[in-house]
Order: C-alpha cells, then sequence, then structure tokens
C-alpha cells in the first residue's frame, strides 16, 4: 500500500484506536450496559460490526472512494507529518485514563485551519447547549409518563428490547457518518479496495477487544448516570441522542464534537430526572455534570494547545 506513509499508518491506528475506544462507547454505552446479562459480548460485538461494515462500505461506494461522508470538504488533503500523528497518540493517551476527550478536535486541529477549528468549536458549543435543553425538556415529560426504574411488564419487554437494537442501530450508523472523518483524515481522500479492507479489519477487531473489556473506563461515564442499565431508559437515551445528533449531522458538513452532544444530552437528563422525581437529590447532580464537563475541557485544551502549536510554532507559515 504505497498510498500509507510511516506517519499516516501510525496516525490511523492510533485515532482508529481513540474512536472505538473512546467515541464509540457513547453510542453503543447505554445498549451495551442494558445488554451485558442478556447476551454474549460476541452476540453485540458482531451486531455492531455488521453496522460499522454497511455504514463503511456504503459511504465509500456514494462517495466516489471517500468514507468521511464530506467532513472533510473544508479540510484539504495534507501530507502527514509526525505532528499530525501525535494528535490521536495524546488522545489515546487520555483513553486510557478514562477522560472523554473529543476526537474531533484534538484530531481534525492538527489538520484544520484556525477558522474552521473556530467552526467546529462553536457547533460544539451549540450541540452541548442545544442537547441539554432538549434533553430537559425531554425527560420533563418522561418523568411523568413513566417510572424508568419501574420493571417492564412481561408482554412489553421483547417491544423495548427491538425499540432499543432500531434506535441503537440507528445512532451507530448516524454517529460513523460523521466520526469516520476523524479516521479518513490520515487517509487518501479516494481510498482504494485494499485499504477498505484493511480498514474494515482494524475496526472490527478494535470493536471485539472494546466489547470484551465492557467499554473499558470510558464506559463509566454512562453506567454512573441513572438507570442507564435498563433496557427503556437505554432506548429512550439512544433514540434521543440519535436525533440531536442526526440534526446537527444534516445542519451542514462542519465536523464537531459528538462527545460534547453526548455528555450535553446526559446533563440534561439528570437534571431533569432529580428536579422532577425526587430519586436523585438536585444538588448532587451538579458535581457528576460538573465533573463530566471539566473533563471535555481538558480534552479542548489538548486540542487548543495542539493547533497553537502546530500554527505558530511547528509550521507558522503552512496554513
Amino acid at each position: 500500500m504505497e498510498y500509507l506513509t510511516l506517519w499516516s499508518t501510525i496516525g490511523f491506528l492510533f485515532a482508529a484506536y481513540a474512536v472505538i475506544a473512546n467515541d464509540s462507547v457513547q453510542t453503543l454505552g447505554t445498549w451495551m450496559a442494558s445488554n451485558n446479562e442478556k447476551f454474549n459480548y460476541k452476540t453485540l460485538w458482531a451486531a455492531a460490526s455488521a453496522v460499522l461494515i454497511a455504514t463503511l462500505w456504503y459511504g465509500w461506494s456514494i462517495n466516489g472512494g471517500d468514507i468521511s461522508y464530506g467532513r472533510l470538504n473544508r479540510i484539504p488533503w495534507q501530507e502527514i507529518q509526525w505532528y499530525h500523528a501525535a494528535a490521536p497518540g495524546i488522545l489515546v493517551l487520555l483513553t486510557r485514563l478514562g477522560v472523554p476527550v473529543s476526537t474531533s478536535f484534538l484530531v481534525l486541529s492538527a489538520f484544520a485551519s484556525t477558522f474552521v477549528l473556530e467552526k467546529m468549536l462553536m457547533k460544539s458549543i451549540m450541540g452541548y447547549g442545544i442537547a441539554a435543553i432538549f434533553a430537559y425538556g425531554v425527560w420533563f415529560f418522561v418523568s411523568r409518563w413513566l417510572d424508568e426504574a419501574a420493571d417492564v411488564q412481561e408482554r412489553n419487554k421483547n417491544l423495548w428490547r427491538v425499540l432499543q437494537w432500531f434506535a441503537t442501530g440507528g445512532l451507530w450508523w448516524t454517529w460513523l457518518s460523521h466520526d469516520m472523518a476523524n479516521i479518513a483524515v490520515f487517509l487518501p481522500r479516494q481510498v482504494p479496495v485494499d485499504l477498505m479492507v484493511m480498514i474494515s479489519v482494524v475496526f472490527v477487531v478494535g470493536l471485539f477487544f472494546m466489547f470484551r473489556e465492557r467499554g473499558g473506563k470510558i464506559q463509566s461515564i454512562v453506567l454512573e448516570k441513572h438507570n442507564t442499565r435498563y433496557v427503556r431508559s437505554a432506548t429512550l437515551i439512544d433514540l434521543f441522542y440519535w436525533l440531536c445528533l442526526y440534526f446537527f449531522k444534516e445542519l451542514n458538513d462542519i465536523p464537531m464534537s459528538t462527545t460534547w452532544v453526548f455528555v450535553g444530552m446526559l446533563a440534561g437528563r439528570e437534571l431533569a430526572i432529580a428536579q422532577f422525581t425526587g430519586k436523585r437529590k438536585f444538588s448532587s447532580v451538579f458535581p457528576l455534570v460538573g465533573r463530566d464537563f471539566m473533563k471535555m475541557m481538558i480534552g479542548l485544551g489538548a486540542s487548543v494547545a495542539l493547533v497553537l502549536l502546530i500554527h505558530y510554532v511547528i509550521v507558522p507559515n503552512g496554513l
């Protein structure tokens, strides 16, 4: 594969690991949490892998070999250098520490101009706020309609399970078609068939280890939230996250932090549940929400530092 250099290969592998280990948990985390006791992790892995392969190859076929679904239209191809590959390397380190970092910020900031990075940041901030407000409003009504912690009636269990798998499948597809840009940025804009096969194998193998580890340390962001292990709650989370993400994905082709949308949605949900159900002290939610927000700020700080270092120190006349 002469179209891959040493640094592009290293960057691709680091980015693939980070996307699988860090970002994919935000879409598959509640699904894993509510299905681990009912299904073997290999069954969940096979289902997620099927959607992954379909998304990859569908995007590749309809976009002339571009697997980013147009998310790199404003980020022109560049010859990969060591500092590009270093960005996902930092992300891998933060992932192992359990920090929910925005892959889009940390990886794409090494390639994007400061103008594009500013647009990404504004869209992500808007995503966090809108997702939080949307979730707060949704769970304002949900908390009055049903008790998420109550047992699902036997005749409805299969229905909720089917709805959950459908919602998670749609969310997984939508998320992949957005965040695949974080990996495609290290690859040719028109990916050849043999490289597509390699990409597919790397992702499927990576997903296997992620499912075997039950999501790793990042999964704690999901598990510590209210009722996320219940299939009904997990279904609602995945469904409304899917709607939020689809809205922003279709809004324009500017990449954004899907992590910010996810954390914002969980924050709005937790605040609504605490305020309207009384099953969790309202004051106890703020440290939880604040801790998640501070972790995101760590990732943002690293991204900003990286882009400033590249644009003003390493290649001051580059972008």
